[in-house]
């Protein structure tokens, strides 16, 4: 069992960045994949990036590529999400997700364990 807290959001300004964490709490943290989610208010939640168990490899969606960056602190056991360049598309509800099986996919269905979210909201 994993369990996951969100923190970091808030208000930022177009062009302005926000740095969100993801702390974990339970066993194996370091065995699995973490990804980010967002759902803007009306839309389904989609996948914005997630790092491998061992932070080596990380994948992103196109439209986050450039501008934000995921990490992981195993010894902390902490995810990140770094995002600059904000945009007013950003503005959603951001969640960390756990994946026990998979290791690098997109698919919110493959993720095991969720944190409540995050609001972030960008002003143009």
């Amino acid at each position: 069992q994993v369990q996951l807290v969100e923190s970091g959001g808030g208000l930022a300004q177009a062009g302005g960045s926000l740095r969100l964490s993801c702390a974990a709490s339970g066993r194996a943290f370091s065995s699995y994949a973490l990804g980010w989610f967002r759902q803007a208010p009306g839309k389904e939640r989609e996948f914005v990036a997630v790092i491998s168990w061992r932070g080596a490899t990380t994948d992103y969606a196109d439209s986050v590529k450039g501008r934000f960056t995921i990490s992981r602190d195993n010894a902390k056991n902490t995810v990140y999400l770094q995002m600059n360049s904000l945009k007013p598309e950003d503005t959603a509800v951001y969640y960390c997700a756990a994946d026990r099986t998979y290791g690098l996919v997109s698919s919110q269905y493959a993720y095991d364990y969720w944190g409540q979210g995050t609001q972030v909201t960008v002003s143009s």
